[in-house]
């Protein structure tokens, strides 16, 4: 299934990229993925929250063909 993950802050800056497509059946296996992209990623991709369509996805949750998903780090202040 390719998706696309659009990252951002510093999920983008650990993985290279704002944008990706890639091939991923599930949210734990597209965490597995991008954890690849550098040293830091693993680190801040553990971290990340993942959205489609604004809400947000566990790790089992079976990802489709053309699904945009957002990879969003932890932000301070409020």
């Amino acid at each position: 299934m390719t998706v696309t993950v659009r990252a951002f802050a510093a999920a983008a800056e650990s993985l290279g990229a704002e944008e990706l497509r890639l091939d991923a059946a599930t949210v734990a296996s597209l965490r597995d993925l991008l954890s690849g992209y550098s040293e830091t990623a693993p680190q801040v991709i553990s971290r990340c929250s993942m959205l489609r369509d604004g809400d947000r996805l566990d790790d089992d949750r079976v990802l489709h063909a053309g699904d945009v998903v957002d990879v969003l780090p932890p932000f301070a202040g409020g």
